[in-house]
């Protein structure tokens, strides 16, 4: 069959374009075996070269997509020679080449990688960017971590999948050359398709620029356009895609996740960069990784598919690889953003289509459709859908979803998550950590996600109070409430909205007119960051405000985050940082924050005064209301925090120049009501206006509302009176108390008799752990509705004062 005017070639996947279009490829003899040929659905450009050995539309043998790069990269080495190949610097292009540039950067040795970018990373400073005018997404972005990665004197080398016009690379050299200037650039790409103008223009620039710039492919060639071929191409597409959707499937395959074990703190591509650092931490923790995929393959599987993720495709790539070692019939490719017709011909290089909604934009902003061509009708036992966490959000398991999706055209789904690298100093935000909206809060933490971190909590207790461990080394397994404490929370939140949102507006406005007119809130991680959210909301609400709103993490003992603390006085006046969290029980957390400021170097001027919603302990001076009400928020764990764990701070994996650490529960997203709360007291916010107005001047007109500590007081006393002898075991106020039911090992609950509802969901709780509640006409000065008491001196098998066994959840 003749494919391309000059290459005899059999079943070339080209050769449905060329007989109907007459686009054909001429040169190189290896372009038919590189190449094939399909139609865009894009008004800039008719056709689209289809890579056989990119990994990205063409499932491919992992070892030879691999291949391809190492020997690009190896030639470039050959060409620059060792001593400038030592100080070269890789940048690939998004989306295609991303997985390409990094290989080429392992076939040329130490080489630092970068890889462009089309998803804007929220608080992330762009060095630089380009337009590719052909691409149907044409903005590309520099998101270095370190801003002089490009700054060296050393060779650029500029990775592409193909070098056709050459408007990229003049783009990406003019923009980088004003800024970080050199002598020499080399244009890798698969194949070379530039006409004779176009390499006459690429001599001229690089004339221009006074510098030298070299070409290195594995194949070049031209190609054949005839005249009108973008009206006829476009009108061929309009002929074949007529929109359908898939048909119903006649089965779905179970999706289960498998955990990579993906090491912590290694980036999950070249978006920030990669070092030679975290190469060889990757090849090192690549055997494991793939192992892990291997037992978790359906029995007999002998056609696999590993499947990258747009720009991620370097990670997916390279587990591929690995595991193609000892499994057979594994195939590598990568979901685009890129819309292609697709054509069941053996002569069409694009057979099938999946499509699916983004998954890793916000909920409030859909950004389209995706796709995963050449999957459907691939006769795969498996498939390995790889994403990064960024990805990991409701939209990607909803119905119709990539997993959903794929599940009708295997046996089996397995889900890999990679946890998405962020630049140092960036905050993580929703919904690649939380599912709250990224501009409600940015958390000064780290992502430790993929860490087993929970205990059981008879043996956290234990190790807490035999003085083994700490109570931040290590988290408790989250509650999951049942049905009926579920109904408990709703009716609490129907009966306190209102209340919630008088507070809360009656606390911003203190804030707004006693500490900033533009304060900078930083809550304290987690209970402390719904507040912070709803304090935000009502400087919009009511004044037209978009305060900045960071979560910090602060340990009892240990002291406040010092290094979120530094991020925040590097770009803010510390002056403005105004400290929120939820209650007040007995003051330990405001006492903690003064000491730990007033101790921690390069943090002056940081106001310790804690801003909150209630205060019954009479410990802070800003605050909403001083009454011991149910706050809903203070009901639930991670799935009214934006599903966020409480946060963790162990020295082997919180170093010195580290945020303190935090999991995101992403697996909880059906039983999540983060937003729901805020949306409810938010919605409260018209109808409490008033009541806020005469609060805010109540609370400004006060003579004196100084700490007392009138519940640390209190405290005292009862330790004394029950044989505790340690105010740490004693949690007073419905907050605490509550916490102490889901978290730690209770001994009994004092409730103040007749404090209703607000502590029904307490008394619930208690009667389902089998703790007893007893019922207290007041204790002399006592200023909350109920108090915990954890079980003094716990061993598990232990019993308590009244000779009967200590109750388990």
């Amino acid at each position: 069959m003749k494919g391309n005017g000059n290459v005899d070639v059999d079943a070339w996947s080209g050769q449905w374009v060329t007989d109907r279009l007459g686009v054909g490829l001429e040169g190189d003899r290896r372009l038919p075996e590189l190449l094939g040929l399909a139609l865009r659905r894009n008004p800039r450009r008719a056709h689209l070269l289809v890579s056989n050995v990119l990994g990205k539309h063409v499932p491919a043998s992992p070892a030879r997509v691999y291949g391809a790069g190492l020997d690009l990269g190896r030639r470039v080495r050959e060409l620059l020679g060792e001593a400038d190949a030592a100080r070269a610097v890789v940048l690939g292009y998004a989306e295609t080449a991303t997985g390409l540039g990094h290989s080429v950067a392992d076939g040329l040795g130490l080489a630092p990688y970068l890889h462009s970018t089309r998803r804007p990373v929220r608080g992330v400073s762009a060095v630089g960017g380009f337009e590719e005018e052909h691409s149907h997404a044409t903005s590309h972005l520099l998101l270095p971590e370190d801003p002089e990665l490009l700054a060296g004197e050393g060779p650029l080398v500029l990775v592409d999948d193909e070098f056709s016009t050459g408007r990229t690379v003049l783009n990406t050299v003019a923009a980088l050359h004003e800024r970080f200037p050199r002598d020499r650039y080399v244009v890798v790409a698969l194949v070379d398709t530039r006409t004779g103008q176009d390499r006459a223009r690429l001599e001229e620039f690089a004339a221009e620029l006074g510098a030298r710039v070299d070409v290195v492919a594995l194949a070049s060639g031209t190609v054949r356009l005839p005249e009108g071929v973008l009206e006829r191409g476009q009108a061929l597409v309009a002929q074949h895609d007529d929109g359908r959707t898939e048909e119903a499937p006649s089965h779905r395959a179970p999706v289960s996740r498998v955990d990579l074990n993906w090491p912590l703190g290694l980036p999950d591509g070249g978006r920030h960069g990669f070092t030679p650092a975290h190469r060889a931490r990757l090849e090192a923790a690549l055997p494991d990784m793939a192992a892990r995929i291997r037992e978790a393959l359906p029995p007999g599987a002998a056609r696999v598919l590993v499947l990258g993720n747009e720009e991620l495709m370097y990670a997916p790539l390279r587990l591929a690889e690995e595991l193609e070692r000892s499994v057979d019939g594994v195939r590598f490719s990568t979901t685009t953003r890129s819309p292609v017709l697709p054509v069941d011909d053996p002569g069409y290089a694009i057979r099938t289509r999946i499509a699916f909604p983004a998954h890793d934009a916000p909920r409030d902003a859909p950004d389209g459709d995706r796709y995963a061509y050449n999957v459907a009708g691939g006769g795969f036992d498996a498939i390995v859908a790889v994403v990064d966490s960024a990805g990991d959000t409701p939209a990607l398991h909803a119905p119709g979803g990539l997993p959903d999706r794929l599940a009708a055209h295997t046996r089996k789904v397995l889900l890999a998550v990679i946890p998405s690298h962020r630049a140092a100093g960036e905050p993580l935000r929703g919904p690649a950590f939380s599912s709250y909206a990224p501009e409600d809060v940015g958390w000064l933490l780290q992502d430790l996600s993929s860490v087993a971190l929970e205990a059981p909590t008879e043996e956290r207790e234990e190790a807490i109070q035999s003085g083994g461990a700490h109570y931040a080394e290590s988290l408790p397994v989250e509650y999951q409430p049942s049905a009926r404490y579920q109904e408990l929370y709703r009716a609490a939140l129907d009966a306190s909205a209102a209340r919630v949102a008088r507070a809360v507006g009656a606390v911003t406005e203190t804030v707004l007119a006693e500490r900033s007119p533009r304060p900078v809130l930083v809550s304290l991680a987690r209970a402390g960051t719904p507040v912070g959210v709803l304090m935000r909301r009502w400087a919009q609400h009511a004044h037209g405000l978009d305060l900045p709103h960071y979560a910090v993490s602060i340990v009892r003992g240990r002291g406040i985050d010092a290094n979120a603390l530094r991020w925040l006085a590097d770009r803010y006046d510390p002056a403005d940082v105004v400290f929120v969290d939820g209650w007040t029980g007995k003051g330990a957390i405001a006492r903690e924050l003064a000491e730990a400021i007033e101790g921690l170097e390069g943090c002056d001027g940081f106001d310790p005064r804690l801003a909150v919603l209630a205060d019954p302990g009479h410990c802070v001076a800003t605050y909403g209301t001083r009454d011991d009400f149910l706050i809903p928020s203070a009901c639930l764990n991670s799935t009214v925090s934006g599903l966020i764990s409480r946060t963790v701070l162990r020295s082997d994996l919180v170093g010195p120049d580290d945020f303190h650490g935090a999991k995101f529960y992403r697996e909880l997203a059906g039983a999540d009501v983060s937003r729901s709360f805020l949306d409810a007291v938010t919605a409260r916010f018209p109808e409490v206006g008033e009541d806020v107005a005469l609060d805010a001047k109540r609370l400004a007109a006060a003579p004196d509302r100084a700490p007392t500590w009138a519940g640390r007081s209190a405290v005292e006393r009862i330790s004394e009176e029950y044989g505790i002898h340690d105010d740490n075991l004693v949690k007073p106020g419905v907050g605490e108390t509550t916490r102490v039911l889901l978290r730690r090992v209770p001994w009994k609950i004092l409730a103040k008799r007749g404090a209703g509802a607000d502590l029904d969901h307490v008394r619930l709780l208690a009667e389902q752990r089998g703790v007893p509640v007893e019922e207290v006409d007041g204790i002399d000065g006592l200023p909350y509705s109920c108090v915990g008491l954890i079980h003094p001196r716990y061993t598990r098998g232990a019993t308590g004062a009244d000779g009967k066994a200590v109750p388990t959840p």
